[in-house]
């Protein structure tokens, strides 16, 4: 990474007090940005933020007055906002059962924080003549996901959202698309660890995740995709179109 490569950037990472999203805040702050780091673990969310030179904001991404108050707090504090990650996020833990709440709350978090997040930034990102937004999704949004359907249906939504979203804000100057990894190497896969290892499928560290993250800033693409698989290089999934439909008589 080029030490300027955010210089005067303003950045938003959300779920950042842990995992892919500290080591996001680390990278981009490490490249010159100034980071807001939103989490509602306020304890290591300030962590995060005091070592990067940051600012730590509490953020519930479910609500969206959170969203839009750590989007404030990026104007206010270091004077617009250029990129927004909206990484939290939350696993259900498996299939035990149907739980009225518990499928709430994943799709609360999942996809209404990514909705909202969105929607904070737009206004901030337009008032700078344009941005880029990164909602980090799943390969589980990608393919059918078995042991974890909730989750699956969740970034499925994320991925068909910033598909849907991203042609009509272009024409602004804002970039948005998803970010999918396979299985990372952070808590939110300790209850499928076995799972995984039982499948003998690879587990990726967290550094290369955020270097594919920062290929999808570079892009100049938007309403993309991209997957992050063990071994490959990352890149837009290709989606395949529906059939024409048939005229009738």
């Amino acid at each position: 990474m080029n030490d300027e490569a955010y210089r005067d950037k303003v950045a938003l990472v959300t779920g950042a007090a842990h995992g892919i999203g500290a080591a996001v805040a680390r990278r981009l702050a490490g490249g010159g940005a100034r980071v807001v780091v939103a989490d509602l673990d306020a304890e290591a969310g300030a962590a995060v933020a005091d070592e990067i030179g940051g600012l730590f904001v509490p953020c519930d991404v479910r609500a969206a007055g959170d969203s839009a108050a750590a989007v404030e707090a990026a104007v206010e504090e270091f004077g617009g906002l250029d990129i927004a990650c909206l990484n939290a996020g939350v696993v259900t833990g498996g299939d035990g059962g149907f739980d009225v709440e518990h499928y709430r709350e994943v799709f609360a978090v999942n996809v209404d924080g990514v909705v909202y997040g969105v929607q904070a930034a737009l206004p901030a990102l337009r008032a700078r003549g344009g941005g880029r937004i990164v909602a980090v999704a799943s390969l589980a949004g990608l393919v059918p996901v078995p042991f974890d359907p909730f989750y699956g249906a969740s970034k499925a939504a994320v991925v068909n959202y910033v598909r849907s979203l991203a042609p009509l804000i272009a024409h602004e100057g804002i970039r948005l698309n998803a970010f999918c990894p396979s299985f990372t190497d952070t808590t939110a896969i300790d209850g499928f660890r076995g799972f995984i290892r039982d499948a003998g499928l690879p587990v990726m560290e967290v550094a290369t995740v955020v270097d594919a993250v920062e290929s999808v800033l570079a892009s100049p693409g938007t309403g993309e995709a991209w997957y992050v698989q063990s071994g490959r290089p990352s890149e837009p999934m290709a989606f395949a179109s529906p059939p024409d439909p048939v005229p009738t008589a």
